[in-house]
């Protein structure tokens, strides 16, 4: 599949694996996708990013996918879930950080395994938004994956992901105004 990938959507994927590096995480999960996207300059991906606005409020977006780790990887909709049926998220999270420490349930840290080896595999969840960045670039009957492909997988996931992008403004419905028309200037 990586073949078809265009050099800015290959950059994603190598800037995700520098990202899961620098935190010490075993695998490559697709928050770490999600700030390579974030870093790109000059593709089509960062061009809709900066039509939306999301690179001015970065730090907002870390922030938000920060929260989430906190929560264990919940999203807000799955504390809410959880909330309607009794379980406070928040008030067990407190709970674990007091008897555990701060980010004791955030996932994916480095437990070991592998530190020596230059291979990081990707995570489920990584894999599934490269799956789904391939089923977008089928649908729109595009040769190439292209980084906007794999933010429009980031928009239709359901979870964290899409629901910091959300937060921002960025969803499929966004994204494709601004790459395909729809009042927008379209991407080039």
């Amino acid at each position: 599949m990586f073949e078809r990938f265009t050099k800015d959507a290959r950059a994603v994927v190598e800037g995700a694996v520098g990202h899961s590096e620098r935190v010490g995480a075993d695998t490559v999960e697709e928050e770490h996708m999600l700030l390579a996207l974030l870093d790109r300059e000059g593709s089509r991906g960062a061009f809709v990013l900066a039509s939306l606005g999301v690179e001015r409020r970065r730090d907002s977006v870390e922030r938000g996918l920060a929260e989430a780790r906190r929560r264990g990887g919940l999203s807000r909709a799955d504390a809410d879930a959880l909330s309607g049926l009794g379980i406070d998220v928040s008030e067990i999270v407190s709970r674990v950080e007091e008897a555990h420490g701060v980010g004791a349930l955030e996932s994916g840290k480095r437990g070991g395994r592998g530190w020596w080896s230059r291979h990081r595999p990707f995570a489920q969840g990584a894999r599934d938004v490269l799956t789904q960045s391939l089923r977008m670039a089928l649908a729109r009957h595009d040769r190439t994956i292209g980084d906007e492909h794999l933010l429009m997988a980031f928009t239709v996931r359901p979870g964290v992901l899409a629901e910091v992008l959300a937060d921002h403004g960025v969803t499929y419905e966004s994204v494709t105004r601004v790459l395909y028309g729809g009042g927008v200037a379209k991407a080039g």
